[in-house]
């Protein structure tokens, strides 16, 4: 996307902000890539934030090793879920902000350019919405109301732009 980076960061605190006014949950939404795309530790975090903003952060942080091996983009997307499913509650609700957000944000990106949504995704949309859904369901089983009917909205609003992609593909087979 075109827009600066620090844009998705603070939508996804925007997002959560009409759920919660705790300010330890919204300080962890504005950081919560901040371990998947920096070198900044989970010590320093936990130093300068906090240990709740530190716990926080660490949960919706997707996990790329399993020891020593590498996880697959899907085994990621797996091992992280099962985070969301024992991590604290506003762990959850940051989730949810922000893959409303990325969802919202591949729907405007890539609405008339199928083509371009499979060059920079791939082509397994099966794995992709599986993924997702297991996503989707751990965030479900664990919120009740508020950010959760947002992310629903939103969730099913990609789905229906997955499957215009599929339909596509099928299009020009």
């Amino acid at each position: 996307t075109p827009l600066p980076y620090i844009t998705h960061l603070m939508s996804v605190m925007m997002i959560l902000r009409d759920y919660t006014t705790d300010e330890d949950t919204l300080v962890a939404a504005l950081l919560h890539d901040t371990l998947e795309d920096t070198d900044y530790t989970d010590e320093e975090l936990q130093e300068d934030f906090g240990e709740r903003v530190a716990i926080l952060v660490k949960t919706v942080t997707e996990p790329k090793y399993i020891g020593e091996r590498k996880l697959s983009w899907l085994e990621t997307k797996k091992e992280y879920a099962k985070q969301l499913r024992k991590g604290p509650i506003e762990a959850v609700m940051i989730s949810a902000a922000d893959k409303s957000h990325n969802f919202r944000t591949m729907i405007d990106e890539y609405y008339n350019d199928h083509d371009r949504f499979l060059q920079d995704f791939g082509r397994d949309i099966n794995g992709r919405l599986e993924a997702y859904q297991n996503i989707s369901n751990a965030i479900n089983n664990r919120l009740s109301d508020g950010i959760v009917h947002e992310f629903n909205h939103t969730f099913k609003a990609f789905n229906e732009f997955i499957i215009d992609v599929q339909e596509s593909i099928e299009r020009f087979k």
